[in-house]
C-alpha cells in the first residue's frame, strides 16, 4: 500500500537548464517527456500541481547583462525564454493527456493566458496544471523569487525545486566526493551560509510566509511523489528545524 500524499497544492520549480538534457543549450524533448511523466503521476493521485520553469537554457539575462546589453532588456528576453519553455512542457503534459494551462505575467494571449490569480486557483481544483510563465513579468526578478511569488498567491503547500543533485550539500558533491547532504535546514541558515538554493529574494519571501522548500533531484525516477509522501528525500528548508 502506498503512503498517503501529505500535500494537496504545491508548486514546482524547474530550471530551464534541467530541460537541455546533455545538450548545450534549447529543449531534449526526451527529457521533457520524463519530467511531464513525473508530473502526471503526481497529479494522477490528486496533488494540484503548478510549475514554474526557468530559461536559461534559451537565454540567460544576467549573462547578457554582464557583456554589456541593458540588464532589464535581457531580463524581459529571458521572461519571453521561460514562454516558449513552458509551452513545450504544455506540450508534453497534453501529449500524456493532463489539461495543462500556461499562464503569462507578459501579455501574449495567442499563446498564452494572462496571469490571473483566481483563475489560475479554478484550474488547479479542476485538476489543471498550471504553468506560470515570463517570471514576475518584472526585470531584476529571479525565476525562483517569481517560484516564491507564486506559491504564495496560489495558497501553496511546499515549493519543489527540481535540480540536478539530491539536495543541499555542504560542498559541491560533484567535485568533492565527501560533501554531505544536508537532511534539513532553517530559512536563516541558507541566508547567513549564503547556501546557493534560490536567491535571498525567494528564500526571505518563503520564510515570511511559513512556506516550506524542498530541493531535489528530478533526475532520480519517483522522487517527486516521494517527496510528496514524506518519505526522506532532498533537503527541506523551513522555518525551524529540529
Amino acid at each position: 500500500m502506498e503512503a498517503p500524499l501529505r500535500y494537496q497544492r504545491i508548486l514546482l520549480k524547474l530550471s530551464g537548464e534541467a530541460l537541455m538534457g546533455d545538450g548545450q543549450y534549447g529543449v531534449d524533448r526526451a527529457v521533457v517527456q520524463r519530467m511531464a511523466a513525473e508530473i502526471k503521476e503526481v497529479a494522477d493521485a490528486g496533488v494540484q500541481v503548478a510549475v514554474v520553469i526557468g530559461g536559461g537554457n534559451i537565454f540567460r539575462g544576467m549573462a547578457k547583462a554582464a557583456e554589456g546589453m541593458d540588464r532589464a532588456t535581457a531580463d524581459y528576453m529571458g521572461m519571453l525564454a521561460t514562454v516558449m519553455n513552458g509551452l513545450a512542457v504544455q506540450d508534453a503534459l497534453e501529449h500524456l493527456g493532463l489539461p495543462t494551462r500556461v499562464q503569462s505575467a507578459l501579455h501574449i494571449e495567442q499563446v498564452a493566458e494572462p496571469y490571473i490569480r483566481r483563475r489560475a486557483i479554478r484550474h488547479l481544483e479542476k485538476g489543471r496544471v498550471v504553468i506560470f510563465a515570463a517570471g514576475t513579468g518584472n526585470p531584476f526578478f529571479t525565476t525562483d523569487t517569481a517560484a516564491s511569488l507564486r506559491a504564495v498567491e496560489i495558497n501553496a503547500e511546499l515549493v519543489l525545486k527540481g535540480t540536478k543533485v539530491d539536495g543541499i550539500y555542504t560542498d559541491d558533491p560533484v567535485s568533492n566526493p565527501d560533501a554531505m547532504r544536508y537532511r534539513e535546514l532553517s530559512f536563516d541558515q541558507v541566508l547567513e551560509q549564503g547556501l546557493q538554493v534560490m536567491d535571498a529574494t525567494a528564500i526571505t519571501l518563503c520564510r515570511d510566509n511559513d512556506m516550506p522548500i524542498v530541493v531535489f533531484s528530478m533526475n532520480k525516477a519517483g522522487a517527486l511523489l516521494r517527496v510528496l509522501q514524506g518519505e526522506e528525500e532532498g533537503t527541506t528548508v523551513r522555518s525551524a528545524v529540529s
